[in-house]
């Protein structure tokens, strides 16, 4: 197995208010647009959607594979993940995340280690580990005849 995997994303605006974004992994593209509370369309996903829903997804993962890795059987599991945006004097941020995993299991002697399984899932969710990871930031402008978005 190996110890690293890369993961790569391109986006772009494509006229008005969205853009469309791209991944080496998925067949299809998605729209997204800003918020509409910043002027973007209704009815699109938006950056903030997409954090939410990666924060959601990566648990789930995580946990189902805890859970096969633990021999633990489960009913179902739901997670909702919600952000607050709140204004600083440097401009809007995340002030607050919760996530709230909903899981279904089929008695109350499982109950104990069902929750031991999700605090695991938490503490390993590469994608709520990553809002803590430095990032990198390389530039790249290009001179270009065309049109101006």
């Amino acid at each position: 197995m190996e110890n690293k995997y890369k993961y790569r994303v391109v986006a772009w605006w494509t006229s008005g208010r969205t853009g469309i974004a791209k991944s080496d992994s998925a067949p299809n593209a998605i729209h997204f647009t800003a918020p509409s509370q910043f002027g973007g369309l209704e009815g699109r996903w938006t950056p903030e959607d997409l954090l939410m829903n990666a924060l959601a997804s990566c648990f789930i993962t995580t946990f189902h594979a805890i859970a096969g890795y633990s021999k633990f059987e489960y009913k179902d599991l739901e997670v909702e993940a919600e952000g607050i945006v709140s204004k600083t004097d440097s401009g809007y941020c995340f002030s607050e995340i919760v996530i709230r995993p909903n899981l279904k299991i089929a008695s109350e002697e499982s109950r104990q280690r069902a929750i031991s399984l999700l605090h695991k899932a938490k503490e390993l969710c590469l994608v709520s580990r990553a809002l803590t990871t430095p990032q990198k930031f390389e530039i790249q402008v290009e001179i270009s005849k065309d049109s101006l978005v």
